[in-house]
């Protein structure tokens, strides 16, 4: 699976709105075939930030995302909104779900 984080620094007099600022774009990522989660959380530490946490089952999925239609209108939607570029970590991962948290089992 490719596996992305990404931390979106959104200007504080739209922070609270981000939810509904980037529905359209989550509600049509989360559509796609190979999409296996794009979930987003806010930041304790700085209300301001948003985390997305996602990932497509292959290299084809996560191609067919970026070069979809609602990408393309979030690229020209989305960053009007923003403070900064996002930042991103990427990886390709030989799995297709979460694995538990041993260490925090619970029994």
């Amino acid at each position: 699976m490719i596996f992305i984080t990404a931390k979106f620094r959104v200007q504080p007099e739209h922070a609270s709105n981000w939810p509904s600022i980037s529905a359209e774009f989550t509600q049509a990522t989360r559509a796609e075939p190979g999409c296996l989660w794009f979930d987003w959380s806010r930041s304790l530490d700085d209300t301001d930030e948003y985390v997305l946490v996602e990932a497509f089952a292959d290299d084809d999925a996560a191609t067919a995302h970026v070069t979809s239609a609602h990408f393309k209108a979030a690229q020209q939607h989305l960053p009007q909104y923003l403070v900064e570029t996002p930042r991103i970590v990427n990886f390709k991962l030989p799995q297709d779900d979460w694995s538990e948290l041993g260490e925090l089992a619970v029994k």
